[in-house]
């Protein structure tokens, strides 16, 4: 391989991984930003990033680049647990600092910059490959980057409105943000009536469970949480009834209590109780299915299933079998 062909691939290889590191800001500004017209510029330019992510991809391993193990496993779950991931981030970041009309102003002020960089990234490359005849990785980087100054400019015309949403919120007194009205809550309010089974098989992956339940706790009212009456009751009612729930139960009353008097002994014991589950899944399955997978013998997963039990549903038939397993093993 040629010294110009080698920079080339340098700089498609700089390029590939700003567009994967873009997908995972776009999803965690789309799940912070209200619906409206910035939002729908953000959830374009996300398929318009994959798509860019693909092509160079593409012209990557037209130059004799395949795609390492890794970055083709990244590949297959980035469409299962990455919007999850954001969401996780969500609801910690609508709890800090100033409101939200502020936060999604900052966060556009942050997509100019990226999408500069992304302007400058691929003007470069572009002049690059043209320099050394390479003209089909050239005509790609002038046709992303073409897509890069559009959204750079769509970004700019939002910007004075969002700023009259922070003078609003801020100096007038007239909020106007809504957690309920923003990508994150729509996603889960979707996961709990059209996509039930997309959920479920997505909590598979470790850590999407947690991340949900925190999203739903930032948006949850009482009656939405595992314990009947939460608000009535005191630190240590609720203490003495948190085993019982499952991660994403956990995950939610802790967003919760953030939100409202953040007691020390409850955020403690919640810690306490989080973990991984013996296997990704396993909260969602009943005392049934998880005593078909211990008939398959693997001790260590029988420990693991007993000790967990043992620290939060404490099923008796699933105890009983987990120890029949472990002893006969």
């Amino acid at each position: 391989m040629s010294t110009s062909e080698q920079k080339v691939m340098q700089y498609l290889d700089e390029a590939h991984a700003t567009e994967l590191a873009l997908v995972r800001v776009l999803q965690s500004q789309i799940a912070m930003t209200p619906r409206g017209s910035y939002r729908e510029g953000l959830e374009r330019h996300l398929d318009e990033t994959r798509d860019h992510a693909q092509r160079v991809s593409a012209r990557l391993e037209e130059l004799g680049r395949h795609g390492s193990p890794l970055t083709a496993a990244v590949g297959l779950v980035e469409t299962v647990i990455g919007q999850a991931v954001a969401l996780g981030k969500t609801p910690l970041d609508l709890l800090r600092g100033s409101g939200g009309e502020e936060k999604v102003l900052k966060n556009a002020k942050d997509a100019c910059a990226t999408e500069a960089l992304e302007i400058a990234t691929y003007t470069a490359l572009e002049r690059l490959a043209r320099s050394v005849g390479d003209d089909e990785t050239a005509r790609l980087a002038a046709s992303i980057r073409a897509d890069e100054e559009r959204m750079l400019e769509r970004v700019l015309r939002e910007i004075p409105q969002l700023t009259e949403a922070v003078v609003g919120a801020d100096v007038r007194g007239e909020p106007s943000y809504r957690v309920a009205d923003t990508g994150a809550a729509e996603a889960v309010r979707a996961a709990g009536t059209q996509t039930k089974r997309t959920a479920r098989q997505a909590r598979k992956v470790p850590g999407v469970a947690r991340a949900e339940g925190q999203v739903k706790g930032a948006v949850a009212s009482q009656e939405d949480l595992a314990i009947a009456r939460y608000d009535a009751l005191t630190a240590e009612e609720i203490v003495g009834r948190l085993a019982g729930l499952s991660q994403i139960e956990l995950a939610k009353v802790a967003a919760y209590e953030r939100r409202h008097q953040s007691r020390s002994t409850i955020l403690g014991r919640v810690d306490a109780l989080q973990g991984d589950e013996p296997w990704p899944g396993y909260d969602e399955l009943t005392a049934d299915e998880v005593r078909a997978v211990l008939a398959e013998g693997d001790d260590d997963r029988a420990r693991e299933v007993r000790a967990y039990e043992r620290a939060h549903k404490n099923r008796a038939g699933v105890l009983k079998a987990a120890e029949r397993e472990a002893a006969t093993a």
